[in-house]
């Protein structure tokens, strides 16, 4: 079972003097704040419906970066893991999981693609 546990870092010098961690399993994300009064919220996978990585200047410098991942859950419809190492190799993770979780779930979206305005068939057979 592959699990990432990174640490929300310092934008300056990278430093993981913060008090968030993120725990990346391949069925949940955990997301712990906090020193003395401790918060953890958690997301499951199949409810992740996109991710987006992004990577400043200052993040590329001190090799980090944000993984925003957009989902159907309440409380985190944006959940950001911000500035954190293996950001890139984390969203690629988050991706492929979150597929196979929609898949095992049965809950796969399918986008309405191409479902403009169409015209009735019987319509285009009265006009001959």
């Amino acid at each position: 079972m592959i699990e990432f546990v990174e640490r929300k870092r310092w934008l300056f010098l990278g430093l993981p003097f913060t008090f968030t961690k993120y725990t990346v399993k391949e069925d949940m994300i955990t997301v712990s704040t906090g020193l003395l009064r401790t918060v953890e919220n958690d997301c499951y996978m199949y409810k992740v419906q996109d991710v987006e990585h992004s990577a400043s200047l200052v993040e590329k410098i001190f090799k980090i970066g944000t993984v925003v991942c957009f989902t159907g859950d309440t409380t985190h419809p944006k959940l950001v893991l911000e500035h954190i190492k293996n950001s890139k190799a984390i969203k690629d993770f988050i991706l492929k999981e979150s597929e196979e979780a929609r898949l095992k779930r049965r809950t796969v979206n399918m986008l309405d693609i191409g479902s403009g305005a169409m015209d009735d068939v019987d319509d285009n057979f009265n006009d001959v």
